[in-house]
């Protein structure tokens, strides 16, 4: 069964140092698809824009700076607020964005709940679709048994 944890909130997207502009934003996790975290970002397009990376990256986030290439994570304090700021690189350009601490911190230890940590390969169902895959049909008993029965076996000068 897919169990999905989400939370509206409201990001401030970082223009510079002296200004910054609220973009409202959805984080949704999915238990199907445990190790990824979804964020899409309400720009006033028509349609949002998506970002999806590895939960344990928001989760090492949280407490400490980390990441590297297209999306990086690290907690701060802005005016004695708690943020987590997140970097976003893609080929359209770079985005740096302020999400509330608290906000984020809670949202991930409900994610934490629905699927501890290291328990996230349980949920992909692997085995059960090995096991399917891997599974002999009726007419492998054709493919898997002896060619020769033992009436027909070839002779050994080649005769038949």
């Amino acid at each position: 069964m897919m169990n999905i944890v989400e939370r509206e909130l409201e990001l401030k997207l970082v223009l510079s140092p002296e200004r910054s502009i609220p973009v409202p934003a959805r984080l949704t996790y999915r238990t199907d698809d445990p190790y990824a975290v979804h964020i899409a970002f309400h720009i006033g397009s028509e349609s949002p824009v998506h970002w999806t990376f590895a939960r344990e990256l928001l989760v090492e986030g949280v407490f400490r700076p980390c990441g590297h290439g297209d999306v990086r994570i690290w907690p701060t304090k802005i005016d004695d607020r708690g943020v987590i700021c997140v970097a976003l690189t893609s080929p359209d350009g770079n985005a740096l964005l302020e999400v509330p601490s608290a906000a984020v911190t809670a949202w991930v230890e409900r994610t934490l709940q629905e699927v501890p940590p290291g328990t996230e390969s349980e949920r992909l169902g692997m085995d059960e679709a090995l096991a399917e895959l891997l599974a002999p049909l009726p007419a492998d008993d054709l493919w898997l048994g002896d060619p020769w029965s033992a009436d027909e076996s070839p002779s050994q000068d080649g005769e038949v």
